[in-house]
């Protein structure tokens, strides 16, 4: 590219030493550079008996058949450049719903009015599954409620999320005047998440919860269906506050119960063994930046 460089800068320029200086060498190192592309080509480029030296039919030749090369080298470098200075690119983002609110949009909507170029995706979902697309290269990176292991993935804590108990704004326990007590939360009324779920992984593993709130005959795939059956009368349930507050839903409650010391955990997750983009890694800082501007109460920032 240096040899092919140099020619076209001679023919653009009419003479060696012009074409030396838009280069920034030496003449005689131009000199040097198309002799080198002469000797490679065994064909001389340049008939040096005129002044200055006119390129001859096989220059002429070569400069058209390499043209085309040389113009998408620099298109191929210019969005490079431009991809660089995040003036195009995507980004693959994952989000837990609860986390999208108060975490995510705020990073995106800052994000986006300094790069409008840059196509985002928002992908919602269970943690689990959002770790394992972040994983396999599907998203770039993930914010979610993920408390797993593994080598494939990194992850930094930037929130946590109080876990309290969902009910019906009518129901007997917003009645008390305080937070309840787990002795007065009814077993048989509370609906669980699948023991995948991440909060259901959680409930099952803290020591502070009766084994009779552990479990029980009436369990949801996801918290969106057992916030409905909430709202429904059908029961009650154990849930980060983000997840209860997800909808803003005034037929909904999220009380603190007094002896029960739990919180989720809200991670930034990436690929451990994979390079972030310039983009992800952008978006991603500035997720940590905002995460210091969270209530102490709701922010974990190492």
């Amino acid at each position: 590219m240096r040899h092919l460089r140099a020619i076209h800068a001679v023919r653009a320029e009419g003479s060696f030493a012009r074409a030396a200086d838009r280069l920034g060498v030496v003449p005689s190192a131009l000199t040097e550079t198309i002799r080198q592309l002469e000797e490679s080509a065994g064909v001389p480029l340049f008939d040096r008996r005129m002044r200055p030296p006119q390129l001859t039919e096989a220059g002429l030749e070569f400069l058209e058949d390499t043209r085309p090369a040389l113009e998408a080298l620099d298109h191929a470098l210019e969005r490079l450049q431009e991809s660089a200075d995040l003036g195009r690119g995507r980004l693959a983002l994952g989000a837990s719903p609860s986390t999208i609110g108060d975490l995510v949009a705020p990073a995106l909507r800052r994000f986006c009015a300094d790069h409008p170029a840059i196509a985002v995706r928002l992908h919602d979902g269970p943690a689990e599954d959002l770790a394992r697309m972040v994983a396999d290269g599907e998203l770039d990176l993930a914010i979610a409620g993920y408390s797993s292991t593994s080598p494939m993935l990194e992850r930094r804590e930037i929130a946590c999320d109080p876990i309290g108990l969902v009910v019906p704004v009518d129901h007997p326990l917003t009645r008390l005047g305080r937070p309840p007590r787990l002795a007065e939360i009814d077993p048989a009324t509370l609906i669980h998440l699948d023991e995948g779920a991440g909060t259901a992984r959680l409930l099952a593993d803290a020591p502070d919860l009766p084994p009779a709130l552990k479990n029980g005959p009436l369990r949801v795939a996801s918290t969106f269906g057992q916030l409905c059956l909430i709202r429904a009368g059908m029961g009650v349930g154990l849930l980060p506050q983000k997840a209860a507050l997800l909808f803003d839903d005034p037929r909904l409650m999220f009380l603190s119960v007094a002896d029960l010391r739990l919180e989720r955990r809200i991670s930034l997750i990436w690929p451990a063994r994979r390079a972030l983009s310039h983009v992800a890694a952008r978006f991603m800082a500035l997720c940590e930046a905002l995460s210091g501007t969270l209530p102490e109460s709701h922010a974990d920032v190492d």
